[in-house]
Formats: C-alpha cells, structure tokens, sequence
C-alpha cells in the first residue's frame, strides 16, 4: 500500500495587503490563524507531505490569487505546494507555477468552464492538475429518490438517510445543482490528476470526514482522492484511511490551533498499522 498523504490546508483571505490564514466552520464563522508563510514553515518542520494553499475568497470576489504571497511562501517551503482560488485560465495556472506552486486546484472555474481542467492538463501535465469538490448533502424522502435517480443524481445511502451530494462554486455561496459523483467522474475523464473533495457539511466542525461522501467519490475515480472537511483528531483522519480509499488527508483546525502536530498524527497512523512518511 502506498504511504497515505497528510496534508495541512492554509484557507487564506488575501483580499488584504498581506494575507492571512483563517478557518471557517461549514465555510462561515471565520477566524484568524496565522501568516500563511509562518505556517507553511512551522508544517514543513513538522513533516507535512504536501501543504495546500486556498485562497478563498478570490473567486468571490472576482480577483486573481496574489503572486506576492505564494511566492513568499515558497522560498520558505520545499515540500509540494497545492494552490487555488481565483485560477480562471491556463495563464493565470502559469503564472502560481511561476511563483513556485507544483499543483493548481480549480473549482469554480472548472465547473463554469469544464475544458479549463484538459488545458492545464495538457500543458502542464495530469499530476499539476487538482480539482477541488466542495459538496454538500441533500437529504431525499423516500419518493424523492426515483426522481434524483432519473435525474442523474448518485444517490447514497447513510445513517441519516438517503441523499445525493450538491456541487458549490464561488467558495461555497452558490450551489450548482450538479452531483459532485458524476462530476468527479468527468473531471477525471477530463484530465484532472487529483481530486480535493470537501465536504461543507463537516468543515470545521471536527465531527470527522464524511466517510459516506469520500467513499462514494473514491469507489467512483480511480485517480487519488484527497479527503477534507470535518478533522477534529488522529482518530478520524485514521478512519478516513480505513473505511475509504482516500490516497491522502486534509486537516485545518487541529493544526493551525497547536490541538495536534503533523507528527503527532503520523505517528498515530503508525501505530494503526497506516503506512505513512516519517
């Protein structure tokens, strides 16, 4: 089995001068955690496998991600560096590999213009190319199904009940109406090398990943699957491995509040038996 990935996420609002990471819960109630670069370095240390970097606010507001600060984070940081949010064409994907990123994630693009996922692919190459899912569940009643069914939506059975998973752009303030199964499936055909699947319902909340959600997406793809959304310990981040075929998983909280560090987590995962890089 290959070693499963950790991978500490900086949601940053750079809509100011200077940056700033902050953390959500269910994308609201957002607050401060740190300089984006500060962090990077202190997970580096620490042993992160990858750092992704998501600038989220710039798709809502209509504005490029800024360079400056990518840029100023990677002459600080050597491991793989993930960066979306406002990433709209093929230039601006050339511009943050410039600035030093070895991924580029789309989501609200990728969705408003599909063939944006084959042109960085096929420029830049399948493993440069991440799309972000951000879903959200919506529950059915039971006539409800047929109907979802009929109208392409991949319907999951789950404790809570049956419900299909709705696509959001634009940092999740608009939903889409498209099942992020079927959309994970065609990003793939499109040329997208990884998927960065969160789930809105869990985001910081530390209830755990939505299991329901990542094994769907992971039974559906066959490309490596990053799980997001819901961290609150090492015991759910070894969940997710177990009960999923998730190849990597993303944490915030527990991390940008010193609850646990990197190396507290791999370590974990040793011990249960997840193989994983020290």
């Amino acid at each position: 089995m290959l070693a499963k990935r950790i991978i500490p996420c900086l949601d940053c609002d750079l809509g100011v001068p200077s940056g700033r990471v902050v953390k959500g819960i269910e994308f609201q109630q957002i607050r401060y955690a740190g300089i984006p670069w500060e962090l990077a370095a202190k997970y580096e240390e620490q042993g992160a496998d990858e750092i992704v970097f998501l600038d989220i606010t710039a798709s809502a507001e209509r504005r490029e991600t800024m360079v400056h600060v990518i840029e100023r984070t990677a002459e600080r940081v050597f491991v793989p560096l993930t960066v979306g949010g406002g990433i709209k064409s093929v230039e601006d994907a050339a511009k943050i590999f410039r600035a030093g990123a070895d991924k580029v994630s789309v989501n609200t693009a990728a969705i408003l213009n599909p063939s944006i996922v084959s042109e960085i692919a096929s420029k830049f190459g399948s493993q440069a190319c991440v799309v972000a899912i951000d879903a959200k569940r919506r529950y059915l009643s039971d006539d409800e199904i047929e109907r979802a069914e009929a109208e392409g939506k991949t319907v999951v059975m789950t404790d809570e009940g049956a419900c299909w998973f709705e696509c959001s752009i634009f940092g999740g303030r608009k939903f889409t109406g498209k099942d992020a199964i079927a959309w994970a499936k065609e990003v793939e055909e499109l040329g997208a090398g990884e998927i960065l699947l969160t789930s809105m319902d869990r985001d910081g909340t530390k209830d755990g990943y939505d299991i329901a959600l990542t094994k769907a997406v992971c039974d559906a793809v066959r490309i490596p699957v990053i799980a997001s959304g819901g961290c609150g310990s090492p015991e759910h981040i070894a969940e997710v491995f177990k009960k999923t075929d998730a190849s990597a998983a993303l944490a915030a909280s527990i991390f940008h509040f010193n609850e646990f560090t990197v190396r507290d987590v791999k370590e974990f995962l040793k011990k249960q038996g997840i193989p994983v890089r020290l």
